[in-house]
């Protein structure tokens, strides 16, 4: 393994170590498991419909996760963190990446939970379809989160407040993408949304190129 793969795994062992013993970072998803036990508890009705709920609501969680993960250190720590890792484009992959990992557990979640416990057959073809639209929709809640979080906006209360401003304005619009069409693509069982999840992700990893953009600017 090469140097830098090298360090940007240790960089992400490091985060996951910290995050799990702060612990912080599982609130959003037992809150979006809370949220899946009350969608699919019942009887949602036939699939992929009952997934345009919990696509929506991944979106939001994605975001609070990235905000957590972003903000978990302070400025002086990220500083001492940045000279163990090797530079600040190490951390902030790692960042993105740790990111992406909980959203992947998070989809998950959503895909597995009405295939144990609901009533209707779900094909290869439909789970994909669902699995595919859920990424889409938190890789875009990931880039929400770490544009909304250090080092762009300083103070993680400002941070917060902007997150939840930008995931209601954009959540509530059908036709904007990848979220939007994603949502969509599962409430009228359309094709698997391919584009919008390579959207959603390529916004990730933008939004952390921008993030140590700036970090390096400062």
């Amino acid at each position: 393994m090469s140097g830098p793969l090298r360090r940007t795994g240790a960089a992400v062992g490091y985060l996951l170590a910290l995050l799990v013993g702060e612990q912080r970072v599982l609130l959003p998803p037992v809150a979006f498991l809370a949220v899946l036990g009350v969608l699919f508890g019942g009887d949602p009705g036939p699939p992929p419909t009952p997934w345009a709920a919990s696509a929506l609501a991944i979106y939001p969680a994605a975001a609070w996760v990235a905000l957590v993960v972003a903000n978990v250190e302070d400025p002086v720590q990220r500083a001492v963190t940045v000279t163990a890792a090797g530079g600040r484009g190490i951390v902030a992959t790692a960042t993105v990446l740790v990111a992406l990992a909980a959203d992947l557990l998070m989809v998950a979640m959503a895909v597995l939970l009405p295939l144990v416990v609901g009533r209707y057959a779900y094909p290869p073809a439909t789970v994909a379809m669902g699995a595919v639209a859920h990424l889409a929709c938190a890789s875009a809640g990931t880039a929400v989160g770490l544009l909304c979080a250090r080092p762009l906006v300083r103070r993680v209360g400002w941070s917060f407040c902007l997150a939840a401003t930008v995931v209601v304005v954009t959540a509530v619009q059908p036709w904007l993408p990848p979220v939007g069409a994603a949502v969509r693509a599962l409430s009228s069982g359309g094709a698997i949304p391919v584009g919008p999840a390579l959207v959603g992700l390529a916004a990730a990893g933008a939004a952390a190129l921008l993030s140590w953009w700036v970090d390096t600017r400062r």
